[in-house]
């Protein structure tokens, strides 16, 4: 277990307390980067919970294309915005995206690879696992930061 899940994370997130948030492949939730620090909580994770109603549970590992997909449909996730404590993406870095705007991506062709084990279970409920297969990107091929 990860220091930020005995950092209280847990209770935030849909698990039930005490126990640890699960990926897409049931096993315990990885991170998915530190630098720049993602998740709907900012602690690293694809945790989710009642006050993220976006959903955002899809590890990425985003892309130009994805980056310009975003931008397009109103979302600039390249722009740095310090008052949500966002830094602005560039491609190659990790982010807990949105499984909705994931998989609206998926559709147009631009869906970025996705690291499995850092993806919440919680992105079954919009996108198939199959799809997600179909994106996976290995997460020992470049830890997270």
């Amino acid at each position: 277990m990860s220091s930020l899940d005995k950092e209280g994370v847990n209770g935030r997130h849909e698990s039930t307390p005490g126990q640890v948030a699960r990926n897409v492949l049931g096993g315990e939730l990885a991170i998915c980067s530190l630098q720049p620090r993602t998740g709907f909580f900012r602690d690293g994770c694809c945790h989710t919970g009642p006050q993220d109603v976006g959903r955002h549970v899809v590890c990425a590992e985003v892309t130009a294309e994805f980056l310009a997909f975003t931008r397009r449909r109103g979302n600039d996730l390249s722009t740095p915005v310090p008052e949500w404590d966002f830094p602005g993406l560039k491609p190659g870095d990790r982010w807990c995206l949105c499984a909705e705007r994931w998989r609206e991506a998926l559709e147009a062709g631009v869906a970025p690879p996705v690291v499995l084990e850092a993806t919440h279970e919680a992105a079954l409920r919009h996108v198939s696992l199959d799809d997600l297969k179909r994106h996976a990107k290995s997460p020992s091929s470049d830890p997270p930061r």
